[in-house]
């Protein structure tokens, strides 16, 4: 397929490298000006979308990506295929979406899960929102750029899938980290207790594969000096969107909003910018009962 790329930050770049590893011709273009191996440069966003079979973006939030789409869409020709895989707000998503299809192109939203390591490694989890017939015709490429695309409903319903799992990570990893600081001032050996809960009913994604502590379980960001595999800044975003989303549908998330809070105080306040999500641990070990 004639693919083109927009958006080669940490996450597309990878993305697109493993399209053109397999075989496809692929276009890039990047407003900063980033390349990636394998992906030949397109001038502009218009020359990034013309005569393309499918056309896939990776974006920072919902208000570029409205730009961006209303840029490319009249460019594209009708049955072109348009996947965004950013991680954006539900209405942009659906707004995105009813634009592609008032223009005859097939769009799925597709945001994903497994960070910077997982685009590389073309292990990323997909979750999809658009018709079956749309999804059916991105999956070969979801294929190639991750292990699993789940087709969760109409137009908007990745992004809804994708905010409802993050709001579960923050929280969850909150929870861990202020648990081992706990475990830490009582005494109780790191090890020990991974060991534990590990392989009981607190176990998580957030301890069992990602745990916020140096030395303990598989290596993480955390063996690194918490230099990012999901930085504290993009889980802020991703929870705001949770709470932006809950505001609209009127759903009591009160541990999400908390979340929300923690890391805004992190990011902006103390010195969590730049850093993994996951250095909430060193955070919360300086920290007493009152701060």
């Amino acid at each position: 397929m004639k693919i083109g790329f927009i958006g080669l930050g940490n996450m597309g770049a990878p993305m697109a490298t493993n399209l053109a590893k397999a075989g496809h011709d692929v276009a890039g273009f990047d407003v900063a000006g980033t390349t990636a191996e394998g992906v030949r440069v397109a001038d502009s966003l218009e020359a990034a979308v013309a005569g393309m079979d499918a056309v896939i973006t990776m974006l920072p939030n919902g208000s570029i990506l409205r730009q961006v789409a209303a840029q490319a869409i009249p460019h594209m020709a009708q049955g072109t295929l348009f996947i965004d895989c950013s991680t954006v707000d539900v209405e942009s998503a659906k707004n995105t979406a009813q634009a592609a299809e008032d223009a005859g192109i097939m769009s799925v939203d597709a945001p994903v899960s497994g960070g910077i390591g997982g685009a590389s490694g073309g292990t990323l989890t997909f979750m999809a929102g658009g018709s079956t017939q749309a999804f059916d015709k991105a999956k070969p490429l979801f294929d190639i750029m991750g292990q699993k695309a789940v087709h969760c409903g109409d137009a908007g319903a990745g992004q809804a899938a994708k905010i409802c799992n993050n709001m579960i990570l923050g929280v969850t990893m909150i929870a861990t980290c202020e648990a081992f600081a706990l475990a830490d001032k009582l005494g109780l050996d790191r090890q020990k207790m991974f060991d534990v809960v590990s392989t009981s009913s607190g176990y998580s994604w957030s301890m069992n594969a990602y745990c916020p502590a140096p030395g303990v379980g598989p290596t993480s960001p955390a063996d690194n000096g918490y230099t990012p595999g999901f930085a504290a800044e993009l889980m802020l975003k991703d929870l705001g969107l949770s709470q932006q989303a809950a505001e609209m549908a009127d759903a009591d998330t009160p541990m999400g909003e908390l979340a929300r809070a923690l890391y805004a105080q992190f990011v902006e306040n103390e010195d969590g910018n730049g850093k993994d999500f996951s250095a909430m641990l060193p955070r919360f070990e300086t920290r007493g009962r009152n701060g």
